[in-house]
């Protein structure tokens, strides 16, 4: 008589613990491929960033999926900095690994922005959370007006218009309290930092594949390059007419910039500075005021006038979104979008927010550098308002006759955006 069969075992299910211990898992991998591949992320979205710059005008509802993609991309883009962010700050300082064969290329020197940033974002976790929104606002704003466009109409577009550039005022008045009366840089996060790569592996690999290099002695090493020496002399002096594409080159690049790479270590040693710049190669490398400085000090506090500037600055979209939203709303016809009052409030507050600025206090080159991109982002209001209606869109018309098709494609397909939403032409 047979033996029953053994009852197979039912395949046990997944317990509650490995459920909710898979996303931190796969949220762990995920960070862990982002710090590795850090030059292929940003490669990646700097074409999906390229690609929403030919989307709109391409299908229906184009401006949406484009935004949306833009937003999303940003949004992302804000988690990457942070992960490549705590990756720079894990390396050691570069005087620690000047004298390692095997360390990894050497980080550059941070930024005045990045050093003020970085600064204030570890100090302070209101700084932090409140940028944080601030950057996420700026993100999505254009795409929130167009979805609030959609849904409610104009009355609630302008709506979600004004609620966001007052969310923004609130946000930048918090960080002036916070930086203790300093002027707003833009952007209020710090940027994104290169990545040295590691070539202590790669090195490591080459020792492996020919061991019999690393038990040649220095002096058949040096007889080696003599020899080769000697060789590529008696060549160059025999044939100068057939040495070819790569003789050409590097007789082309001055000896001064030439690496060369020595024999024994295989370590390369930096090119020279060009003879008639050493002045310029010298002050390179000279330590500035603003490089020994403490972070929070890269900018003067506001005082004043200077101060009442900077609320100004801060508030003076705000004031614009109102103004523009009353006069829409108030009189819906086509004669309110060339009405000049709002365009001509929201440029006299900026003026006045200039002109207030105390030009005797002694800036620094991180203020410097913030004034002069204020200053280009004046030009942002020949594209809005009354200014756009009466003047621009004309000559946006003029030019983009003369332009090839396809540019004209591009230039007809962004002149719906202008037209149309607050946002796209918002500084």
């Amino acid at each position: 008589m047979a033996s029953p069969t053994a009852p197979k075992p039912s395949p046990s299910k997944p317990s509650l613990g490995q459920i909710l211990s898979l996303p931190p898992r796969c949220l762990a991998m995920y960070d862990d491929f982002i710090s590795k591949n850090a030059g292929q992320v940003s490669q990646i979205e700097s074409a999906l960033r390229s690609l929403t710059y030919i989307i709109p005008g391409r299908f229906r509802d184009a401006e949406i999926a484009s935004e949306s993609i833009h937003s999303g991309v940003q949004l992302l883009s804000l988690y990457h900095d942070t992960l490549l962010r705590r990756v720079v700050t894990d390396l050691p300082p570069l005087s620690s690994r000047a004298g390692s064969p095997d360390a990894p290329s050497p980080t550059p020197a941070p930024t005045a922005h990045a050093r003020y940033t970085k600064f204030w974002t570890a100090k302070s976790k209101v700084y932090r959370r409140v940028a944080l929104l601030l950057q996420m606002v700026v993100y999505t704003e254009l795409l929130c007006e167009m979805a609030a466009k959609r849904k409610g109409g104009e009355r609630r577009r302008w709506g979600v218009v004004v609620l966001l550039e007052a969310i923004k005022a609130v946000c930048r008045l918090i960080l002036l309290r916070v930086t203790r009366s300093r002027p707003l840089v833009s952007p209020v996060l710090p940027e994104r930092e290169p990545i040295p790569e590691d070539t202590s592996a790669e090195e490591a690999e080459e020792a492996e594949e020919d061991p019999d290099d690393v038990a040649r002695s220095e002096s058949e090493l040096m007889d080696e390059v003599d020899a080769t020496l000697v060789d590529r002399f008696a060549n160059s002096s025999s044939a100068p007419s057939s040495s070819g594409a790569n003789n050409n080159s590097s007789s082309s690049i001055p000896p001064h910039e030439r690496e060369w790479i020595m024999p024994r270590t295989g370590a390369s040693l930096p090119s020279l500075p060009n003879p008639g710049d050493i002045s310029g190669y010298l002050l390179s490398r000279v330590l500035t005021a603003d490089d020994i400085k403490p972070a929070f000090k890269l900018l003067n506090r506001l005082r004043g006038s200077s101060h009442a500037a900077e609320v100004l600055h801060i508030l003076t979209p705000l004031l614009y979104a109102l103004a523009l939203a009353r006069s829409r709303t108030s009189s819906p016809s086509a004669s309110s979008r060339y009405a000049w009052t709002p365009w001509l409030l929201g440029v006299a507050a900026e003026l006045a927010a200039r002109q207030l600025r105390d030009r005797s206090l002694r800036a620094t080159a991180l203020e410097r550098d913030e004034w002069n991109r204020r200053g280009w982002a004046m030009g942002w209001w020949a594209m809005r308002g009354a200014f756009y209606e009466n003047v621009t869109k004309g000559v946006v018309k003029k030019v983009s006759g003369k332009m090839p098709g396809f540019v004209a494609g591009i230039l007809d397909d962004y002149e719906y955006l202008w037209d149309n939403y607050y946002f796209a032409t918002s500084a």
